[in-house]
């Protein structure tokens, strides 16, 4: 039960709080604005340490395209300012907080890069991990260590952007971050096609990405989505950029796409919008806030075995695809197990899938493997870069794996 809590004000604030976590082989849990606290296993810790207050943008080059804010500070801040600039984080990071039952907008961009979120347009755009061009951190040995620079093309040293991003906290306490940005697109348009079984629709998505009309983002809903009213099941493929070149392009996927059967629209301007925000942030799965929601990451072909499989098992399960087929968000009934060693059952059929328990009861994400199991070799690479980086354990203990 967390009974203290360290809020340091800066980057030297938290090298202390750390170093004497150190030297009394004291444990911590490690949050910036708890808007993702619930994902992955319970923490018991007795000391929290709140990096909130390390907010605000320190730099901003529109010009240069890049951006320093400390961890703290909130995305919805960071996308308000890009805005007035017409430029965005083109990776599109998902606010998980509505899922998990809390409030939107609260996530900030610390938590972002520390878990490596990313929305539909992960598929043109990249992951989180791409966008973070260096940062400064404070070790679990006590340390601060500074990784990167303020330019695209930074080949100095290991690139350890790509080793914490996504380690939740388990690695460093992010004390500073310089992140790339790019333009907005001018206009946005979703070609909508409705009536597509699960196959056919991953079978137009693939068509769609594999033709030379620059689709920023592919997502199947068999459910539909309330963003626009769109009733299901529907296949949504998104086109951005200036607008006869938007125009142009969409005019010649119909054509190609038209082959694929169902009945086909297109959604423009705020109403694509809110749509691709709905997808990003899983709204189609939110409600109810009991149901267990996994994260399954498969070779986009096999993503309709892998769900048949699990629906075969399991009644009562929604779903619907995003990153064409790659990305599957699936919620299933209450279970202590939150039905585990069948939606792995079915990931472990593929190629290179994995699942990622990400809303679940306490109780359960205590008892149940959160993040994929990994096989033994990885496992003891995994080990040697937390010991390298955190010996003692810390940092976040026990939140990615038992005992880890």
């Amino acid at each position: 039960m967390t009974t203290d809590n360290f809020r340091p004000d800066t980057g030297a604030q938290v090298q202390d709080a750390i170093a004497w976590a150190v030297s009394a082989e004291t444990p911590l849990e490690l949050i910036s604005r708890g808007s993702k606290r619930d994902v992955g296993r319970p923490v018991q810790v007795a000391h929290t340490l709140d990096l909130s207050a390390l907010s605000g943008v320190g730099l901003y080059e529109p010009e240069e395209l890049i951006c320093q804010a400390g961890p703290g500070t909130p995305v919805a801040e960071i996308e308000s300012m890009l805005a007035e600039s017409r430029q965005m984080l083109a990776f599109e990071p998902m606010d998980l907080g509505p899922l998990l039952g809390g409030e939107a907008g609260q996530g900030s961009i610390g938590g972002v890069f520390a878990a490596n979120l990313a929305g539909p347009r992960r598929i043109k755009a990249g992951a989180a991990r791409d966008h973070l061009l260096g940062f400064t951190a404070v070790t679990g040995r006590g340390e601060t260590v500074k990784s990167g620079g303020r330019v695209v093309k930074n080949v100095t040293g290991y690139d350890l952007s790509k080793i914490v991003c996504g380690s939740w906290g388990t690695l460093a306490a992010l004390t500073d971050l310089t992140f790339k940005v790019l333009p907005a697109p001018e206009v946005e348009t979703t070609l909508v096609i409705h009536g597509l079984d699960d196959d056919a629709a991953v079978r137009l998505m693939s068509a769609a990405l594999g033709s030379p009309h620059e689709v920023s983002s592919a997502a199947h809903l068999p459910i539909g989505i309330g963003a626009g009213d769109i009733a299901g099941p529907a296949t949504c493929i998104r086109l951005e950029g200036f607008g006869p070149s938007v125009a142009a392009r969409a005019e010649a996927l119909e054509g190609e796409l038209a082959g694929f059967g169902g009945t086909m629209g297109a959604v423009d301007g705020y109403l694509s919008r809110d749509l691709w925000r709905a997808v990003r942030d899983v709204e189609p799965l939110t409600a109810p806030l009991d149901r267990p929601v996994w994260r399954l990451s498969v070779p986009p072909m096999a993503g309709p075995s892998v769900v048949l499989a699990i629906r075969s098992a399991v009644e009562g399960v929604e779903y619907y695809y995003d990153w064409a087929g790659g990305l599957i968000w699936l919620a299933v009934p209450a279970e202590p197990d939150a039905h585990a060693s069948i939606v792995r059952g079915a990931v472990a059929g593929t190629a290179s899938g994995h699942a990622t328990l990400v809303r679940a009861d306490e109780a359960v994400r205590a008892a149940v493997p959160v993040f994929q199991p990994q096989a033994t070799g990885l496992a003891a690479l995994n080990a040697r870069i937390k010991n390298s980086f955190d010996p003692l354990g810390v940092l976040n203990p026990g939140r990615m794996t038992a005992g880890g």
